[in-house]
């Protein structure tokens, strides 16, 4: 598994939390940050797209962290993440820059989801989605850390 992000998560509180759940994840969670572009937005978007893109091999499970998205429970993570890992095909979590995703990003994309309705800032979502992940095979392997209730 592969976290792409534009951006580089800098020594500091939210680094030290993202590090606590990707510490626990296995298979581990590889990270790629690669640096923001320049330029106007439409620019930004086009390049970073490249990017994020360049770093997916052809047969990976590109899954893109982007507002737009579908957002679904836990549970049904769970289970997307359980269909993406018996693909046996590699899965890539692809985070955008400021400006956000380019339509050539969510095209591509095997999945698209969202954290919310709220808009995240970018590092911390690195952080939701590797708590996201962590929770999901929780889930998937009967571990208590999830807990499926809602007060009444």
């Amino acid at each position: 598994m592969r976290l792409v992000a534009i951006g580089r998560l800098k020594s500091g509180p939210e680094r030290d939390l993202f590090e606590r759940y990707a510490a626990r994840l296995r298979p581990a969670l590889e990270v790629t940050e690669l640096p923001p572009s320049k330029g106007s937005v439409l620019e930004q978007k086009r390049r970073d797209a490249a990017a994020l893109l360049g770093a997916c091999p052809d047969n990976a499970i590109v899954v893109a962290l982007d507002e737009g998205g579908k957002a679904p429970s836990s549970l049904k993570f769970a289970a997307m993440m359980e269909r993406w890992q018996d693909s046996g095909r590699p899965i890539y979590f692809l985070i955008g820059g400021a400006e956000g995703l380019d339509s050539s990003v969510i095209e591509r994309a095997d999945a698209v989801l969202s954290l919310g309705a709220l808009t995240w800032p970018h590092m911390l979502v690195r952080t939701m989605i590797a708590e996201q992940i962590f929770r999901a095979q929780a889930i998937n392997t009967g571990h208590p850390y999830h807990r499926d209730t809602r007060p009444d």
